[in-house]
């Protein structure tokens, strides 16, 4: 009886893990800094982020504008943000430094169902602030 007990409760437990990890998407707020000295207004200008409360976004992580001409207009530029280390692990989104937000919606890797909607400021220097929320969701 006890072998059965120990069975029945192994199968219940296997069951609910992945209903609640379901139910429960990566979520939360981002908070970056990144510094612009590889943006020379040039195809291929890149900043790179300098801090990150968010794992899958680390440090020395490059943010490349594909059109960096137009960053500064309500348009903006599309971006790939590129993580460094193995893997192709990177997402797409558009920045506009006119309205002053980015929004990333999916990418490769550890960023296929990810979103972010971010607020940029700028701090000084070649230093930017990016603020906003983020999700790993295929639902968003």
């Amino acid at each position: 009886m006890k072998s059965f007990l120990v069975l029945a409760a192994a199968v219940a437990t296997v069951i609910l893990v992945p209903t609640a990890s379901a139910s429960s998407p990566r979520s939360g707020e981002l908070h970056a800094t990144k510094q612009c000295r590889g943006f020379t207004g040039n195809a291929g200008s890149f900043c790179q982020i300098t801090s990150s409360n968010l794992a899958a976004i680390p440090i020395d992580s490059k943010i490349i504008y594909l059109q960096p001409g137009t960053l500064f207009s309500p348009a903006g530029s599309d971006v790939v943000l590129d993580t460094p280390g193995p893997g192709h692990n990177a997402a797409f989104g558009n920045c506009s430094l006119a309205i002053g937000q980015c929004t990333f919606w999916g990418g490769t890797g550890k960023f296929t169902w990810f979103h972010a909607d971010i607020a940029v400021t700028f701090l000084g220097g070649d230093d930017w602030a990016w603020n906003g929320t983020y999700s790993f969701s295929p639902t968003d």
